[in-house]
C-alpha cells in the first residue's frame, strides 16, 4: 500500500497551507505532527479525498484521485471530528450507510468492533443523542472495520475513556494492519504506537 502526493497546492481562505508539496508514505502507522493551522486536518482531507488540491497528483496504490476519484474514495476512511449531517439518522442506520459504499465490508467485524467499544447498547438511538465519546467510538468502530488500504484518522484518543484508548491502540498496533494499511494519524500527545515514521508539517 503507498500514498503518493507529488507537487500538491492548496491554499484555505486565501492563506496558502501547501506548495509544492510531496510526500509517500507505505504501509504501517506515520504520526503526522504540526502546530495547531499548519494544514494536519487539511492534508488529510485532501489525501483521503473530501478536499480537491488547486494543482498536483495524489496517487493510493498507482490510482490517480482526480482520474478515478469514486474508486479513490472507496479505498479510504477519514475518521474526523464530524459525521455526514443527517440528524434523523439512527446509530445502527448511520453505520449501515457506510457498510453499503465500501464492497467486502463485514458486518460481523464492524458488531464486534461496536461490542469492543460498548456501542451496542446505543444502536437504535438517534447520532444526535451520542456523546462525543460514543460519537468518537462510532467512527473508530467504522475505522477498525471498513476494508481500506488507507486510514485517515484526526486526534484519535480525543474523548475516549482509558480502556477505549488501550483498545484502539491494541488494534492499530496489530501486524496485520501494519502490513496492509497506510495508516496516517493527527496526535498533540506521542501516539504510544510502532511507528513506520513521523512527518512534521
Amino acid at each position: 500500500m503507498e500514498l503518493r502526493i507529488e507537487q500538491l497546492s492548496f491554499e484555505y481562505a486565501g492563506h496558502p497551507l501547501f506548495s509544492q508539496f510531496n510526500l509517500t508514505l507505505g504501509a504501517g502507522i506515520t504520526w503526522l505532527r504540526g502546530e495547531n493551522g499548519a494544514g494536519k486536518t487539511t492534508l488529510m482531507k485532501l489525501a483521503g479525498g473530501a478536499l480537491t488540491p488547486h494543482s498536483g497528483h495524489i496517487w493510493l496504490n498507482g490510482m490517480e484521485l482526480r482520474a478515478q476519484p469514486l474508486a479513490y474514495r472507496l479505498q479510504c476512511y477519514y475518521c474526523g471530528g464530524d459525521t455526514p449531517a443527517l440528524p434523523w439518522l439512527t446509530v445502527r442506520e448511520m453505520l449501515d450507510m457506510h457498510v453499503s459504499l465500501y464492497t467486502g465490508a463485514d458486518p460481523a467485524l464492524l458488531n464486534a468492533e461496536l461490542a469492543a467499544f460498548h456501542l451496542l447498547p446505543v444502536l437504535d438511538q438517534p447520532v444526535t443523542t451520542l456523546s462525543l465519546g460514543q460519537h468518537k467510538k462510532m467512527q473508530l468502530a467504522l475505522a477498525l472495520a471498513l476494508p481500506v488500504g488507507l486510514l485517515l484518522i484526526d486526534e484519535p484518543f480525543n474523548g475516549l475513556d482509558v480502556d477505549a484508548v488501550a483498545y484502539l491502540r491494541q488494534q492499530l498496533a496489530a501486524p496485520e494492519r501494519l502490513a496492509r494499511q497506510c495508516i496516517l494519524l493527527t496526535s498533540h500527545v506521542a501516539p504510544q504506537l510502532p511507528l513506520a515514521r513521523t512527518v512534521d508539517l
